[in-house]
């Protein structure tokens, strides 16, 4: 299949999962690193400006429908301002190798806790 088709697919798989909030950029990253052949920081950059339309296109959709608490928000958006710029600090400096490798074991561990851990049945999830 041609390279232009491929990316296009997992342009719109990633952007249909992050518009509803189940790690599009886990799928564009897995595949810019792993199918693409780019280095874990190359491919984060582009992941974040893929990200931008298509978080305010999910943004405007979810506040017309009045699924954000905006008192929730705003402290959310102040500590992860702070996080991001930590974030960006720590990965310049682990370099594209080890941060690849902790991206590894974070989907591991993520992957496994999905695996194993058990959730409580709600009220709700019964009916």
């Amino acid at each position: 299949m041609n390279q232009i088709v491929i990316s296009i697919l997992v342009g719109l798989l990633s952007a249909v999962f992050a518009s509803l909030g189940l790690g599009g950029g886990t799928v564009l990253l897995l595949y810019l690193t792993a199918a693409a052949g780019m280095d874990q920081l190359q491919a984060q950059g582009i992941n974040l400006i893929f990200f931008i339309p298509i978080a305010l296109i999910a943004l405007a959709i979810h506040a017309r429908s009045k699924l954000i608490e905006w008192k929730v928000v705003w402290p959310a958006v102040l500590t992860g301002s702070i996080g991001t710029f930590l974030g960006s600090f720590v990965a310049g400096w682990l370099g594209s190798d080890l941060l690849s490798k902790c991206f590894a074991a974070f989907l591991l561990l993520l992957g496994l806790k999905e695996v194993f851990h058990r959730r409580s049945a709600k009220k709700e999830d019964t009916l």
